[in-house]
């Protein structure tokens, strides 16, 4: 997604599409990487535990655009585009519309380590490239970005809630038990475990008129998530009218929100 205010600058790449990283910087995706592996081991669905092994990315150094590219492009059609770290909505829209998913490329800091409100290239490649090889959740992440596009300011408000509450902030039931696929929960530590066995929040079956109304924030463990039967009830948001649903679900106006307001 896009943000108004970032503290981070991306790097440049090459002529050959790579970004200088330094020593400090690969050090910090070595510590991201090695203790969020065993945490999504358990708790991660298949689907992307399958896609994180397909990509197989190193431990001891932040993976380049292109080498990721490689692997979506074989899978799904899909491609990892290196952004500035602040991109427009038009872009970020238009980028998912023709199968190029956005990564700034900067890490964040030893001092954020485990909360950062920018997306990057940890949470782009490590929290959402694995599913991009997943056809149900690529087909809807650029139906998605075509739906963006040509919505309204107000349509995109409500688009970035089914956003949230699915491509970041999903969870589906397996026949393993409940699972996290969603980006913002699988590249953080606290969420991933926190999602899965705390019994603070509610986890309600996924309905995206439900979800369209549902306020949230980016800033707090997440008091309500939505779960998935399936990837195919994903896919199907595909086939049906999502402008008419959120003009249905502004209609019937906005639940109460489950968090303190700022």
């Amino acid at each position: 997604m896009s943000y108004q205010h970032t503290s981070y600058k991306s790097h440049p790449v090459d002529e050959h599409g790579n970004a200088a990283y330094t020593s400090d910087e690969n050090k910090i995706w070595h510590e991201l990487i090695t203790r969020q592996y065993p945490i999504v081991e358990k708790r991660a669905c298949d689907e992307y535990l399958h896609g994180l092994e397909l990509l197989n990315f190193s431990k001891d150094r932040i993976p380049q655009c292109h080498e990721v590219s490689a692997v979506l492009q074989k899978a799904t059609g899909w491609s990892l585009e290196p952004v500035p770290a602040l991109i427009p909505f038009d872009k970020f829209f238009n980028l998912l519309a023709n199968k190029k998913f956005p990564a700034a490329t900067f890490i964040r800091r030893k001092e954020d380590l485990d909360y950062l409100q920018e997306p990057d290239i940890f949470h782009e490649t490590f929290g959402h490239c694995p599913l991009l090889t997943n056809k149900a959740y690529a087909d809807f992440t650029e139906l998605y970005g075509k739906l963006g596009l040509s919505a309204s300011p107000e349509d995109r408000v409500m688009l970035a809630r089914l956003y949230w509450f699915t491509i970041e902030f999903g969870l589906i039931q397996t026949k393993k038990g409940l699972r996290a696929y969603g980006g913002g929960i699988l590249s953080s530590k606290e969420e991933t475990i926190y999602c899965i066995e705390s019994e603070i929040p509610q986890r309600k079956k996924f309905d995206a008129l439900e979800a369209l109304r549902t306020p949230y924030r980016i800033d707090i463990m997440q008091p309500i998530y939505f779960v998935l039967n399936d990837f195919d009830t994903l896919y199907q948001l595909t086939q049906i009218d999502l402008i008419a649903l959120i003009r249905e679900a502004r209609k019937l106006g906005e639940f109460l929100p489950l968090f303190r307001l700022y």
